[in-house]
């Protein structure tokens, strides 16, 4: 039985909707990368209370869309590098619009499955949602820092 759990995260980018694009869409898992590097590479990292968890992953970039002229989605999903069995696999849409014509929303809207069947919803509901969404929310903010800084 599967206990899809749905996540959204958001952060803004003072540069225009057409440079973020540009940035964004050239090189996508590009710019994931290097907006979550650690040393030894891309690595989801959540502090909740007392826990304080990182994962190295592996991104793959699964569609790019622009349904419209103001606004591109990144579909991704995203996996645990080492034992993936035990942390969750992210499937995500990574949108950005203009708000204004200086600022840009980017936007995650993200589903995953507790992993470890039963006893994963049990720890999930306990501690790794908070985790999770943590982790996204840094994610997001990582992503938005890296493009607010890009040229």
């Amino acid at each position: 039985m599967s206990n899809r759990h749905e996540l959204r995260a958001y952060n803004y980018i003072n540069r225009s909707y057409a440079d973020v694009r540009r940035d964004l869409l050239a090189q996508p898992l590009d710019v994931f990368r290097k907006a979550t590097a650690h040393s030894s590479g891309p690595e989801l990292h959540a502090s909740t209370g007392v826990i304080d968890l990182s994962a190295e992953i592996v991104i793959e970039i699964l569609a790019i869309e622009e349904p419209s002229p103001q606004r591109a989605n990144v579909n991704v999903m995203w996996k645990a590098s080492r034992r993936p069995g035990l942390f969750p696999t992210m499937h995500a849409k990574i949108s950005i619009y203009p708000l204004t014509p200086t600022e840009t929303q980017l936007e995650l809207e993200g589903i995953y499955d507790p992993p470890m069947g039963v006893l994963g919803e049990v720890v999930d509901a306990v501690v790794l949602r908070d985790v999770a969404r943590a982790s996204v929310q840094r994610f997001v903010d990582d992503t938005a820092a890296y493009l607010r800084s890009a040229t």
